[in-house]
């Protein structure tokens, strides 16, 4: 069953081919027999899950089922579920049990998708390997002795070993994007407001997005259509209907208008890595695409200028973790203040503590024009330089990654390196545009093949076009329904 899409599990349960109860119990036998190996989960809710599985095969006897009703899913860490820890990935809230759920987590619940467990990531979302975490590294299950890419690790690879057939993400800088194109898997990150951030824990508020981790597009559209949608709680989620985004997923793609920019193909990128990106895109032109060169002018800022706004607003947001509302406490604080400095310092880890303290530098009153309104001025620029493609082209293609997924500790002491490994996917969220990422072949590697993600990016709101994009590769090739070994 695990090796089964979503809409082939739907079309399970609906003519009883088998229960939810059984699917679900499935999962955890895998679960229980590969985590360990792989440190994917922070949290297993295996009694959760079997009791909403029972309750989705009443919902199914009494006439009353949904598309994705009995199908299971993981969510990141990053969602408050209600009586479950949600610890983020940090010592910072080791303890907390979240006492309401998430938009996110509400509407796979009202769906009847049993919650499997909480995916681990990196803490508070902060990293691009998942190696962060307090809980330990994640290990990729194409070769464990690399990272499955971060902050959403922990579903990607949960994903990719066939441990649930479906996951949540959040998408700050390409969280959702490079660790589906390390682990093989499909991610998409869906238009800033798009999906309600109610209930998610915030890192950088202007660019937290979630969005769905699958094995395919059209798994990926099956989880949008339940995530998406207005939210009055979430200031910034768009009054927007929502399509139905399974049903354009077959249009042909004759004529569509592919941009591919130039800063994207250059200096930086693995040979190997652009040589499966470039293959993939002439797929796209035997499909009837056009292709055409763009020029994104501004992409080259865009990690300094993320790098300036993302910890500014971590520095805000985790101001809130002070040791005397919630979270982890120190022992026996001499006063308020040595509260609040060991509480912080025993609770958050060295990334975190270097974000902070960036972002509560570019905030200080002498440097707040120097840096953080100079970044906002650069967004807008890299915002414009988009604008000015879209009126040209239907999407915009290039790689995810610029190389595979590397070893477990390469970059642990150069956060600049590891800063890059986000370098092509972090102005789609400056812009608060819409991207995902898709198998489009391997690459040798030290123990074996390793995958290598397809970048698309769509105009605000265009997820529609995205998953279509997507899916008709897929039909047209199979990178996305390969398997670790080991993982069959």
């Amino acid at each position: 069953m695990h090796n089964k899409s979503i809409a082939e599990l739907s079309q399970g349960l609906a003519s009883g081919d088998f229960s939810s109860t059984e699917l679900t119990r499935a999962y955890l036998d895998r679960i229980e027999t590969h985590n360990a190996g792989l440190n994917a989960l922070i949290s297993v809710t295996a009694d959760e899950a079997m009791a909403a599985a029972q309750l989705a095969d009443q919902t199914r006897q009494a006439g009353n089922a949904g598309l994705l009703t009995g199908v299971p899913l993981v969510h990141k860490d990053i969602f408050c579920t209600e009586g479950v820890k949600t610890s983020c990935g940090s010592k910072m809230l080791d303890n907390f049990i979240a006492p309401y759920d998430a938009t996110v987590t509400a509407r796979c619940k009202a769906a009847g998708m049993p919650m499997l467990g909480k995916a681990n990531m990196d803490e508070f979302a902060m990293g691009s390997s998942n190696e962060t975490s307090f809980y330990g590294p994640v290990k990729n299950p194409w070769d464990i002795e690399t990272v499955p890419g971060g902050s959403s690790g922990g579903s990607a690879a949960l994903v990719a070993a066939r441990l649930t057939p479906i996951a949540t993400g959040t998408d700050t800088g390409g969280s959702i994007r490079q660790p589906a194109a390390l682990c093989g898997i499909t991610g998409l990150k869906p238009t800033y407001g798009r999906v309600s951030r109610y209930g998610m824990i915030a890192f950088a508020s202007s660019l937290d997005q979630a969005g769905p981790m699958t094995r395919s597009a059209e798994d990926a559209a099956w989880l949008l259509n339940v995530m998406a949608g207005f939210d009055e709680r979430d200031s910034t989620s768009v009054e927007r209907e929502v399509p139905d985004y399974t049903v354009t997923l077959n249009n042909d793609l004759q004529g569509l208008k592919i941009g591919l920019p130039k800063e994207y193909f250059g200096e930086g990128l693995d040979a190997e890595v652009g040589r499966v990106v470039d293959a993939a895109i002439k797929q796209y032109q035997q499909m009837g695409a056009e292709l055409m060169e763009i020029s994104l002018p501004n992409s080259n800022l865009s990690v300094p200028t993320y790098y300036v706004v993302a910890p500014a607003e971590c520095s805000s947001n985790l101001s809130r973790f002070d040791g005397v509302r919630f979270g982890h406490r120190c022992e026996d604080p001499l006063d308020l203040e040595d509260l609040y400095k060991r509480s912080r310092g025993e609770g958050f880890g060295a990334e975190v503590k270097r974000r902070i303290m960036i972002g509560t530098y570019a905030l200080s009153a002498g440097y707040y024009d120097a840096y953080y309104l100079k970044a906002q001025q650069l967004r807008q620029l890299i915002s414009d330089d988009f604008k000015q493609a879209f009126e040209k082209v239907d999407v915009i293609m290039g790689p995810t990654v610029p190389d595979v997924a590397f070893k477990l500790g390469a970059k642990a002491g150069d956060p600049v390196s590891m800063y890059l490994s986000d370098i092509y996917t972090i102005a789609t969220n400056l812009a608060g545009l819409p991207g995902m990422s898709i198998p489009a072949g391997f690459v040798a590697g030290s123990k074996g093949d390793m995958p290598v993600g397809l970048q698309i990016i769509g105009n605000y709101f265009d997820e529609s076009r995205l998953l279509n994009v997507a899916h008709q590769y897929q039909q047209a090739t199979d990178w996305h329904t390969r398997t670790p070994q080991g993982f069959e």
